[in-house]
This record gives C-alpha cells, structure tokens and sequence, in this order.
C-alpha cells in the first residue's frame, strides 16, 4: 500500500486513479476538483477536505477523524464499500448513488440534500442538521443512534429499520414502503402521508395532521402530542396508542384503541369501507 503523510494537495484530480491501494495521514485537500475520483482501496486518516468532488467513482474506502470543509461539497457520490468514522462534516450534499456506506459517531450540521438514492446503508449514532430532503429515494437503511433537524426526510425510502432517533422535521416518510421505527421521536406535521407498511413502535408522535393516505399502518404502545391533531385520515391502520389522542378524523378502515381522544369526526367526506373500529 503507497502511503502519503503531512502532504498538500490542490488542484485537478491530484490523486487521481490510485487504484493499487493508498493511504493518506494528516494530507490536506486544498481548492481544486476530484482529487482521489476514480480510486480503489482507499484509507484516509486525520485529513482534511476543502476542494469539490474528492471521492467520485471509488470503490473500498475508509475514512476516520477527517474533516469536510463547506467547499468540499457533493465530495462522495457514485462509490461503493465506504466507511466513515468519527468525521465532521460540514459539507452539503454528500452521499449520492452511493451503495454499501456505514456512517459511525459523524456530525453533519450542513446535511441539506444528503443520502439521495443510496442503498445498504447503515448509521451508528450519527447526527444531521439543517438537513431537508435528507434520505431522498434510498433503499435498505439500517440506524440507530440518529438526531434529525430538518424537514421533508425520508421521502419514498423503501425498507428501512430506524431505532432511538430523534426526528424533528416535518413531511416525513412521504410515499415510503416497509419502514419500522422503533423507540424514537418523531416531531412535525404532515407525516409519513401516501406510506405503506409504516411500523411505528413506543414512538411518540408530534405535529398536526400525522399519518393519513396511509395504507397498512401498524403503531404500537406511541404517544402523541398535543398538537397531533386530525389523524388517520384515510388511513387503513392498526393503532395501540397509550394515553390521548388530540382528534381522529375520517380513518378508512382497521381499529383504533387509546386510553382517551379528544375529537372523533366522521363525516360525509369518509371513503369506504368506513369501518374503522375506534375504542377509548
């Protein structure tokens, strides 16, 4: 394996096409364009990124205790087989077509537009904020450990386990299929409308409007808040909720059980079959 220490680099495609395997320990990437596009077998160590597009087209990389600069933006798009570890990223845009990638205790306070049609991804304790459109289009999402600050996440994500998050955004899991969430909150209106196969279990649910268009939704011991009102709207759904529910409007089919609810309204507008079984 080539080794390159306490380096500068800048420029166009500096490190372009190593493939033999290469690592990097204490380089820094400075202004310039696809520095180690095109590479194989990769392992950067205490680096610093700061120009665009560093690791395009890679396959088997490494990355720990690094750093992403605000301009080393849209820097990992098109790989496969990364890892990263203990790394600050403060770059927007990351992660693209990306397959194979496992995230571990990484800070991203600039997520905006991050994860977009990505698959077999897996996430330890990672935080994101100012992170709309975050999760967009991915498939086989593996978390726990996760905070969120941003909305319209997770929208038409397929396959997914989330577990101990702490989700504040709103417009999430739009259009999803086959997600279960698992002890965590998820604070925002309009959520997961238009899903399918959503499992929520002992979550506890914030924001107006939740859960409606909803087609085999299954909840689990959850919690609502307050401002949680008008759920269910036709929605085919399967709900154990422990204590109150704000309101209920109009849900399709399936039963609804909670220890009390606010508001239960059915009207001339509920689709067929009409029969949900609602219980407190």
């Amino acid at each position: 394996m080539k080794i390159i220490k306490d380096q500068y680099f800048e420029g166009e495609r500096p490190l372009y096409c190593e493939r033999g395997g290469l690592r990097l320990e204490n380089v820094v990437i400075g202004p310039g364009e696809s520095s180690i596009k095109e590479c194989a077998g990769i392992e950067a160590v205490n680096c610093e990124f700061k120009g665009k597009y560093p690791f395009w087209e890679c396959d088997g990389f490494t990355i720990r205790n690094c750093i992403f600069r605000e301009g080393a933006r849209a820097a990992l798009w098109y790989t496969r087989r990364c890892k990263m570890y203990d790394t600050l990223v403060e770059a927007p845009k990351m992660f693209r077509r990306i397959t194979d990638c496992t995230l571990e205790r990484v800070k991203m306070p600039n997520a905006q537009e991050t994860f977009w049609d990505c698959r077999d991804i897996k996430l330890r304790d990672v935080e994101t904020d100012n992170a709309n459109y975050i999760f967009m289009h991915c498939e086989n999402v593996d978390i726990d450990g996760y905070t969120l600050h941003g909305n319209y996440s997770f929208q038409y994500v397929k396959n997914a386990v989330i577990r101990n998050a702490n989700l504040q955004t709103k417009d999430a899991f739009w259009e999803s299929e086959n997600i279960t969430v698992y002890d965590s909150v998820i604070n925002g209106e309009f959520l997961a409308w238009y899903s399918k196969n959503l499992r929520l279990v002992r979550c506890h649910i914030g924001g107006s409007q939740p859960l409606c268009y909803c087609e085999n939704l299954i909840l689990e011991d959850c919690t609502f808040e307050e401002d949680a009102d008008l759920a269910f709207e036709y929605s085919s759904v399967q709900a154990t909720v422990k204590g109150h529910i704000p309101s209920v409007k109009n849900p399709r089919s399936g039963f609804i059980k909670a220890d009390s609810i606010g508001q239960v309204i059915l009207d001339e507008n509920i689709k067929k079959p009409g029969n949900c079984d609602i219980q407190f």
